[in-house]
């Protein structure tokens, strides 16, 4: 995998390029607090894709935007650019949370001419969450373990999602993303999104954690029910991030849509 780096809207964003020139294109969108490397394991096993995973803006490499410009537009926006000046060709998305919700309405905005599939990892149709403990993070901590360890007062005892935006610096362990801005960003993304998820009509995954805090089990059903070509997979054993928590399944699960979605196009 390369990092390389493009502009959309004055701002420097990353992405990382697995480099499989010629292939289908799948653009990876991470949830807050992640970053491109989350998709990393998924990257490495589609040989017969071209993949791109993107730091969406303030998060991993890219660029934190100020304050207010973290709106919903912005970050379709974003991908938009990368679509068009980087790609040059219609893709497939898959998007985590946030990621998640970004993909479908880009396929909404954009009436499936520049999306031809999505995959959407743990996100509804009505979004509602809190991240206002955000901006309380630490700035700093002495060692790895201890920053991962300071999230504890949050009630997140599983700090792994966290600790992949970690980076030591002169001062000490810190997190990439701009944990000062994350709130405006979650409340930005709250609300009944269902207009935008069914105007598409491209070949679309669910997939769900059963032991998600985020989304139920009923909806993802709602969703599948209500959309035409979309499926639902339910991943028993997995949370919110069901790439990390069943990495094989998700895997497998991934690569069989993209099969059809080959096979569909030939």
């Amino acid at each position: 995998m390369i990092r390389k780096y493009y502009t959309s809207q004055n701002l420097k964003l990353s992405y990382l390029d697995n480099e499989q020139e010629g292939k289908p294109v799948l653009i990876c969108l991470h949830g807050h607090f992640g970053n491109a490397r989350y998709y990393a394991g998924l990257m490495e096993q589609l040989k017969d894709w071209h993949v791109y995973s993107i730091d969406q803006r303030g998060h991993g490499w890219s660029d934190h935007a100020e304050a207010g410009h973290y709106e919903r537009e912005d970050y379709i926006q974003d991908v938009v650019v990368f679509i068009q000046k980087v790609a040059n060709e219609p893709v497939v998305i898959l998007g985590h949370s946030l990621g998640g919700i970004n993909a479908y309405q880009i396929a909404s905005r954009c009436k499936d001419l520049l999306v031809k599939g999505l995959i959407i990892e743990d996100a509804g149709a009505i979004e509602k969450d809190n991240a206002s403990f955000a901006s309380k993070i630490v700035d700093y901590a002495p060692t790895l373990q201890e920053l991962g360890d300071s999230l504890k007062r949050f009630r997140i005892y599983d700090a792994k999602y966290f600790l992949e935006s970690a980076v030591e610096t002169e001062h000490g362990w810190s997190y990439r993303f701009d944990k000062n801005n994350l709130s405006e960003s979650q409340k930005r993304l709250n609300g009944n999104w269902w207009d935008d998820f069914l105007n598409s009509s491209c070949p679309t995954l669910l997939l769900h954690g059963k032991k998600s805090w985020v989304v139920t089990q009923d909806h993802i059903e709602d969703m599948a029910a209500k959309r035409k070509n979309t499926k639902f997979v339910v991943f028993s054993k997995s949370g919110h991030t069901v790439n990390l928590d069943e990495p094989k399944k998700y895997f497998d699960m991934v690569n069989q849509f993209l099969d059809e979605l080959i096979l569909s196009s030939t």
